[in-house]
């Protein structure tokens, strides 16, 4: 498909550069197969869902994969991307053209690594000098990875370090939040388990490759960043036995719904997972594992605003996205969210 049909005019202004607080009070937009729209709140999720339906969210833990230094007297960031191994980083470099492999990089605290290769995508894979483990180094060099479309336009602080961590966060890997699951606080976790409503967690770790732009004309000719995510057995077991209740599988945030969608068979069975997913969902897609995504609202012409148009039609997530624009709605990581059912 051409990539221009998911392009839409969005107000810089609509880009939410905080968090709302309490996290749960964020605006909800309720979208439905047939068109239907419905404003609420995420607190009010409680009500929007049905007795044994499941939630899905991601456990992942952003580290602090941003890093500043030099080489000599040339300046370069780095953005970490995805583990290779113990000592190894896939990374997106700032001023590439004054590295080439081989060279030095000497990050904040001291950090020292090499550029051990370039690969393809024109990222770099680092090495990391030192004894003590990267995630040591990386709290003593690094800052939040606060996506493009937030950073330009302030800096990063302190309020960040929590403000961009979700409460499910355990296993440290991600350099971008599911930023759907950042809406959730104990209180509503509270009012879904009274509500018959239970939930489950997987780990997808979110690569700096979700905010990169598709240059393709066509989604045909566009390359998918790949991630590392996992689902264990029991995991599996316990959300095809939700559906064999009855129950819905509602993914919390693409990133929940990519590797759901990468475990599940034709069948619409939920298989145990681990490796690498580089599924890439646009129109015409038949799902398999899930039956309703909550998530925020994506970037013009993204992978994310395809798989939405995916779920629930081009047409249904254009007239939704120019409702939440109308009335006001905060766009993006640390804006509302959405709930749509198809």
């Amino acid at each position: 498909m051409r990539v221009d049909l998911f392009d839409f005019d969005l107000p810089q202004e609509r880009i939410a550069l905080r968090p709302v607080s309490p996290r749960d009070a964020a605006r909800m937009l309720c979208v439905s197969g047939d068109g239907r729209m419905e404003d609420a709140h995420v607190l009010d999720l409680p009500q929007r869902l049905r007795s044994g339906d499941c939630l899905v969210f991601n456990d992942t833990r952003v580290i602090p994969a941003q890093l500043e230094g030099r080489r000599g007297e040339a300046k370069i960031g780095a953005t970490l991307h995805k583990r290779i191994d113990l000592r190894r980083w896939q990374a997106f470099i700032r001023n590439a053209k004054r590295l080439k492999v081989g060279d030095e990089i000497i990050f904040g605290g001291g950090v020292t690594v090499t550029a051990e290769e370039r690969l393809a995508d024109g990222s770099f894979v680092l090495f990391f000098h030192g004894e003590e483990a990267v995630e040591i180094l990386l709290d003593r060099a690094g800052t939040m990875p606060l996506p493009p479309y937030i950073a330009s336009k302030r800096g990063i602080d302190e309020a960040d370090k929590s403000d961009y961590q979700t409460m499910f966060a355990q296993k440290d890997g991600a350099v971008a939040a599911p930023t759907a699951s950042l809406h959730f606080t104990p209180r509503l976790m509270d009012a879904l388990a009274a509500a018959g409503i239970g939930h489950e967690t997987l780990t997808l770790h979110v690569g700096a490759g979700t905010f990169l732009p598709v240059k393709a004309e066509d989604t045909d000719a566009h390359q998918m960043h790949s991630e590392w995510g996992r689902i264990d057995a029991a995991t599996a077991e316990r959300l095809n036995a939700v559906r064999a209740k009855g129950g819905r599988i509602i993914a919390v945030g693409t990133t929940v719904l990519r590797l759901l969608e990468s475990a599940a068979s034709d069948d619409k069975v939920i298989r145990p997972f681990e490796g690498d997913t580089v599924i890439f969902i646009t129109p015409g897609y038949r799902f398999k594992a899930i039956d309703g995504l909550m998530t925020n609202f994506h970037l013009p012409k993204s992978t994310l605003f395809m798989l939405v148009s995916a779920l629930m039609g081009l047409d249904v997530m254009r007239a939704a996205y120019a409702h939440a624009i109308a009335q006001e709605y905060r766009f993006y990581s640390y804006g509302d969210s959405s709930l749509l059912i198809p």
